[in-house]
């Protein structure tokens, strides 16, 4: 009878981990004189070996409660209104620094954001604090009129997405500053201490820059080093790892440069 091992191939750096694991197990048997066959046999679903874990089947990419959500001026929340059912206020040890404003978060994006300005702090790169968060549909559609008031339609646009289509409304997007350094909101942003940290390291508390340099006519927004947008580790190192930077690149969708 054969030796059966059941392994995966996960769409991850770590894929190839699972079958190198069943080879070394089948060289062992060969070595201690074991004669039984042994055959591998690739099947899904299976486990993931080594963390961080990637499979593009994990999450939806269009369903408003996912933290795999793409949303962009193509493609609205499904449900108008929608409010997140985890919203809560992050457990900042040091709340008047890091959240002064006492804003909200889905409950794994403010977990994970706790952990990033911890991190980032410990780094030497400053404190860094919650300049904005979960916004309301209701509020998103005060945000974008003024937007559009101050520097006209296209400008405001670029700036600030139209009710529905905001990352804000989802709780999983956050506009960040950093204490004493300056630029807040700012495309320099990215040259401060913390700027530099969180495009560097952000992945790894599963953040990415959701509106990088140069990516305009994909995002359909300026460059924001300021916006997070939370995914989860494994989706933010599989991004890191690959290169690609934008969701909707990363996801095969079509780029969202207007309405």
């Amino acid at each position: 009878m054969p030796i059966i091992f059941r392994d995966s191939i996960r769409k991850s750096p770590n894929r190839m981990v699972g079958l190198t694991l069943s080879l070394l197990t089948i060289l062992s048997l060969f070595l201690s004189g074991t004669t039984a066959s042994a055959q591998v046999v690739l099947s899904e679903p299976a486990f993931c070996i080594a963390e961080p874990c990637f499979d593009a089947e994990d999450y939806s990419i269009d369903e408003a409660a996912s933290p795999w959500v793409v949303v962009n001026k193509q493609r609205p929340l499904e449900i108008k209104n929608y409010v997140p059912v985890d919203l809560t206020k992050p457990a900042f040890p040091s709340p008047r620094t890091n959240n002064p404003y006492g804003l909200l978060l889905s409950k794994p994006a403010g977990e994970a954001f706790i952990k990033l300005a911890a991190a980032l702090k410990k780094a030497g790169a400053g404190d860094l604090l919650m300049q904005s968060a979960y916004r309301s549909y209701n509020y998103q559609v005060s945000v974008h009129s003024r937007a559009v008031a101050r520097l006209g339609l296209k400008a405001g646009e670029a700036l600030a997405a139209r009710p529905g289509h905001s990352e804000h409304q989802t709780g999983l997007a956050v506009d960040v500053a950093a204490v004493g350094q300056g630029c807040v909101i700012r495309v320099c942003f990215s040259k401060t201490r913390a700027g530099r940290y969180l495009a560097k390291y952000g992945y790894r508390f599963g953040f990415i820059v959701r509106y990088p340099e140069g990516e305009t006519a994909t995002t359909g927004y300026q460059y924001e080093p300021w916006h997070l947008r939370y995914v989860g580790v494994g989706l933010a190192t599989e991004m890191h790892n690959t290169g690609v930077t934008v969701l909707e690149n990363f996801w095969g969708l079509g780029p969202a440069p207007s309405y």
